[in-house]
């Protein structure tokens, strides 16, 4: 507070997130959630996910635990709506983001340097442009920093792993008579790796089935690509059994008489075969996988600011961070169908007779008969031509390369930005209208290039290659170092992604009111974005077997933006009415796309100050979102979600005729129908950009109250109501590979829909290699979310201490309750919801509690703070109870149960100077809940849930 020549306390005006306009007060007319530097201390934060993924209003993104799926990155999610739809601000301005979807990666935001974090929910575009429909988090850095502060933090669990190392310089000064500030700080950050076999609950990947009393239950589980080799094709298919009479025999010779539908194993010394057909066969890729991913990390990074006169400062900001993040997965699983030598000297006569009759090629079935149940009855006819000369015969594989050893994808990330500008007072320009007026303009430039190196791969034509020169044995554990090298290949992915900023804004008070001031600002803004993704040769050729295949992404644009926002005074100091505003924004955004062009984002608002005790706020605000880059020109590439296929045995639901008519239109063989044609609990799908897109448009209204009763000194409580609404949503098509099944199988049930006509099938009716569930991104339908924030704060004063002769106790409680959180997938099916709240799974993905709360007791006594948090995560339901018509009972695990975390920490002044700090997260070394099909990862959600256990830190900052 400064004093004015009168003596009389003179405000100073500040600058609230989510308004550009300088206020006298704290109070938002959108809901504001507040985290201090002090937050970060006690919670142990060196990386700002750890601690924001843990607020009520944001759905953990991608974190250190993000694995498979991960790339490394951190990112935030407000809302649950997505992380590209959460705009990240530093110093109110727009941040780098790391790759073509235009998301920030918050590791290169360096938390020891943060003052606070703001955080609003809902569109605020109108503001601050596109990619706020979710919200905004605002970090605020630490300036006009004068000396140098170090600080150390160290933290391990209890079961002395998952180490991190972090230290902290900062140094600053002034110059120039005080006229100049120079910040500088430097970070660097270590996070070793945790494999999944170091905890029990994640040594095994874990999958739905039934226990011996045939209720469901977590089985261990894994993939059907498998250490020795698996393999089928026209062995296991009834119509080429019938056609070819020596196959059957040769098949009972060999010793797989009944052979299923997912083939045969060789033996040990790989002559021998048996069926494929038990559980204890499949592979166990956990151990392979990281739980904690390692990281590691270097920042360097400046602000400055010089008067140039008592009316304009120039400042200037500059960051550089190089990023090394290693995710890793079990050895590369290759599948497919290959042409093997029917005499290969690997074999036994047996077998090698076995692969003579399945050397014919298939031509056209004619007249076949089957019949209710899908059973042949008569295979009719079938061209066979005799192909038995050229000695090779084709088999679908499913081999475990673990002799190649596993993959690992190596991001090495470096990323700068710079920041000049100048800002200042234009005074006062009528002793009536523009009054107090300032300005600032800046222009920005952001950059990040990322190297990602690919490890453990394999080359699809040199396993080919091997297979007919017969010096690569897959049947058993016979692949020499020599085969190995000759089949492994390395790849190398460059990914570049720019965005520069040019904006300048005036404000001031506008006129004079007899309730006040008119408050307004108004300017223009100009941005580029643009990124490109080159992967590697053998990548993008499809010839890498190992990592997911990709195209090239290139492609940017370029906007152009007016904007402007008023605040009005309408009373004050009346009674009932001590403050009376209203409040309006506007943007004006010219695109330079064809499907986008010219929008308008616009806001207004109410705020109503009945007393000091009482103020009742409520804002409407249209936000904007245009499509990024890898939505608009993304390349195509490959990924592996969870998903249930409908047409196999792992639908739980009701298996009618109209199901069975459509998958066997799809390409199941009709007697695989319900079959076990779906080995692995992920489908293969393929994903990728459309230039056709349109913008997405959001609604958001908030209605709330604050709450400062002067009769109990140090409360306040806040209250909010909000409802969002998101029309033409972008997402892959029918909002999730999942739906596109469900959509086609369960809900439309026409082969001639978009999303019948994505599903792929293999001549078996599996969906894996070369066939995918095509889901391109697409306009789908709405999100639609409302719910309810609560903040309460309590200070009191006690007279008694325990180094000192009073104390204090301070009280902080942030929750939310989500009312409801719904997807409609297909704008033209209204019908058609999946409803989010309160539940998990492919559909919904990561848990979305419909209650979920943050609180804190601090006791400051002296020197010394002591501080307890509760992290509370309601229970949650797997999301086929509301989705797909299964029940409970169904089910291994239908509903987590609601999960409780007690952190405790200390800060303690030992000088002036110095702090020493610690804590331990996980007071009470809490499990993480198991869900198995329907998980993340790890057979859990690894960002919602803690899966290391008790973590303790303790650290030291000393300032010169």
């Amino acid at each position: 507070m400064a004093q004015s020549d009168e003596g009389v306390d003179e405000i100073e005006q500040i600058v609230v997130t989510g308004s550009r306009i300088a206020r006298r007060d704290l109070t938002s007319s959108s809901p504001v959630a507040v985290v201090d530097a002090e937050q970060y201390r006690l919670s142990g934060t060196v990386n700002v996910e750890q601690l924001l993924n843990t607020l009520p209003q944001v759905i953990p993104g991608t974190t250190a635990f993000s694995n498979n799926p991960g790339n490394g990155a951190a990112t935030l999610d407000l809302r649950g709506l997505g992380a590209e739809r959460t705009l990240i601000l530093v110093n109110n301005r727009r941040y780098m983001f790391f790759d073509a979807n235009q998301i920030t990666d918050v590791n290169t935001i360096p938390a020891a340097l943060v003052e606070r974090t703001e955080v609003v929910t809902g569109g605020a575009s109108a503001v601050y442009g596109s990619d706020a429909i979710g919200g905004v988090v605002n970090f605020i850095l630490k300036d006009d920093f004068e000396g140098i502060e170090i600080g150390t933090q160290y933290d391990i669990t209890t079961r002395g792993d998952a180490d991190r190392a972090n230290i902290d310089l900062t140094m600053g000064g002034n110059f120039a008579d005080g006229r100049g500030n120079a910040v500088l700080y430097m970070n660097y950050f270590d996070r070793d790796a945790v494999m999944q076999d170091a905890r029990d609950f994640s040594f095994n990947a874990l999958l739905d089935d039934f226990d011996e009393n045939g209720n469901p239950a977590l089985v261990p589980g894994g993939s059907a690509s498998v250490l020795n080799g698996r393999f089928s094709g026209p062995l296991d298919n009834d119509v080429n059994r019938a056609l070819r009479p020596g196959l059957t025999t040769a098949l009972d010779n060999a010793g797989l008489t009944g052979l299923g539908g997912l083939g045969f194993l060789p033996g040990a010394d790989g002559q021998t075969a048996t069926n494929f057909r038990n559980p204890e066969d499949l592979f166990n890729y956990a151990p392979d996988n990281f739980l904690q991913i390692p990281q590691e990390r270097w920042m360097i990074g400046t602000m400055a600011t010089y008067d140039i006169t008592d009316q304009m400062e120039f400042y200037a900001e500059g960051s550089f961070a190089n990023n090394r993040v290693i995710t890793e997965l079990a050895p590369t699983p290759i599948t497919g169908n290959f042409l093997f030598n029917v005499d290969s000297p690997f074999l036994s006569p047996a077998m090698q007779e076995v692969l003579r009759q399945a050397d014919l090629t298939e031509g056209t079935i004619t007249g076949t008969v089957r019949d209710d149940n899908g059973n042949l009855v008569n295979p009719g006819t079938l061209t066979l031509a005799d192909t038995a000369g050229d000695g090779q015969t084709s088999l679908s594989i499913g081999r475990r390369l673990e002799e190649v050893g596993p993959r690992q994808n190596s991001d090495e990330r470096n990323s700068w930005r710079v920041v000049t500008g100048i800002r200042g007072d234009l005074g006062d320009f009528s002793d009536t209208m523009f009054k107090n007026m300032r300005y600032d303009a800046y222009y920005m430039f952001a950059r990040t290039l990322n190297t990602q190196r690919q490890a453990g791969n394999v080359s699809r034509s040199a396993f080919q290659a091997a297979l007919l020169d017969n010096s690569l044995n897959i049947f058993g554990p016979n692949i020499t170092e020599d085969a190995a090298d000759s089949i492994r290949i390395a790849a190398t992915n460059v990914e570049e992604s720019q965005l520069q900023v040019a904006s300048g804004a005036i404000s001031g008070d506008i006129i004079e009111l007899p309730a006040g001031p008119v408050g307004g600002a108004f300017g223009f803004e100009w941005r580029s974005t643009s990124a490109r993704f080159s992967p590697d040769t053998a990548l993008s050729s499809g010839d890498v077997v190992g990592f997911n295949a990709g195209n090239p992404t290139a492609g940017g644009y370029d906007v152009w933006e007016l904007f402007g926002e008023v605040r009005v005074p309408i009373v004050a100091d009346l009674p009932f009415a001590k403050n009376v505003e209203v409040n309006g924004a506007f943007r004006y955004s010219d695109y330079d796309l064809e499907n986008v062009g010219g929008v308008w984002t616009y806001a207004g608002g109410v705020d109503w100050s009945v007393s000091d005790d009482l103020m009742f706020r409520g804002q409407f605000q249209r936000a904007v979102r245009a499509p990024n880059v890898q939505e608009l020109f993304g390349g195509q590439a490959q990924g592996f979600p969870g998903a249930i296929d409908p047409c196999s045995d792992q639908f739980t639901g009701e298996q009618t005729q109209a199901l069975r008519d459509t998958c066997i239109a799809s390409g199941v063989p009709a007697a695989n129908v319900f079959g076990a044609i779906q080995p692995n609990t992920q489908i293969q799908g393929l994903f990728g950009g459309n230039p056709d897109l349109e913008e997405e448009t959001s609604d958001t209204f908030t209605i709330g109250a604050v709450i400062t009763p002067q009769a109990i000194p140090g409360l306040s409580v806040t209250i909010d109501y909000y409802n969002i609404e998101v029309d033409d949503a972008i997402s892959v098509l029918g909002g999730s590979l999942n739906n596109v099944l469900d959509l086609c199988f369960n809900e439309i049930q026409d082969i001639n829909s978009p999303f019948c006509q994505a599903v792929n099938r293999n001549p078996g009716g599996d969906i894996g290699e070369p066939n995918f569930v095509e889901v391109l991104n697409a306009n789908i339908g709405k999100f639609e979310t409302d719910g309810i924030d609560l903040q309460i704060n309590y200070s009191m004063d006690l007279d008694f201490g325990l180094l000192s002769e009073s104390s204090s106790l301070d009280f902080f409680v942030l929750g939310t309750w989500v009312n409801n959180f719904d997807i409609t997938p297909v704008a033209a099916i209204p019908e058609r919801i999946d409803e989010c709240a309160g539940t998990f799974g492919n559909t919904c993905g990561e848990p979305l509690p419909e209650f979920k709360t943050n609180s804190r007791v601090t006791w400051r006594t002296g020197p010394l703070n002591l501080s307890l948090r509760w992290r509370w995560i309601d229970s949650v339901k797997d999301d086929q109870l509301l989705n797909e018509g299964t029940v409970a009972a169904n089910l291994a695990v239908p509903k987590i149960g609601s999960q409780n975390y007690f952190d405790l920490s200390a800060t303690f002044d030992v000088l002036d100077n110095v702090q020493i700090f610690g804590g331990v997260d996980n007071l009470f070394d809490n499990k993480p809940p198991l869900v198995a099909d329907s998980s993340e990862q790890a057979n859990t959600f690894p960002g919602t849930y803690d899966v290391l256990g008790s973590r303790l830190f303790f650290g030291a900052t000393v300032r010169f």
